[in-house]
């Protein structure tokens, strides 16, 4: 199997994940997008995503407790996970590098 790539918006997500840590579920995550990013994004989008996330072990998830405000119903809660951290480290570094080589982007001096 080769090295795994991430689109653009699982990155987000996964960031998303990293950044809302124990109050990380969908509607949250929609919010954090939209207040964050700027962008308008559907539920169902995060939810495919963050499932898709999980299946390639770099979240995992576990059932929150019930809440009167969901009329009883629990939260599913995703934290990152090591290979999560790791997946994002890489694609900052890589992304890092690269915009290095961009001459507009380079500081005097350095």
């Amino acid at each position: 199997m080769g090295k795994e790539y991430l689109g653009e918006f699982e990155e987000l997500v996964l960031t998303m994940v990293g950044i809302l840590q124990e109050d990380a579920y969908g509607n949250a995550i929609v919010s954090e997008i939209k207040e964050r990013a700027g962008r308008d994004v559907l539920l169902s989008a995060v939810h495919v995503t963050l499932y898709r996330l999980e299946d390639k072990g770099l979240i995992k998830s576990k059932m929150g407790g019930a809440t009167n405000a969901r009329g009883g119903r629990r939260k599913r809660i995703f934290t990152i996970t090591n290979a999560g951290l790791a997946m994002l480290r890489a694609i900052k570094e890589m992304r890092t590098d690269l915009w290095k080589l961009i001459p507009q982007l380079k500081i005097a001096g350095r």
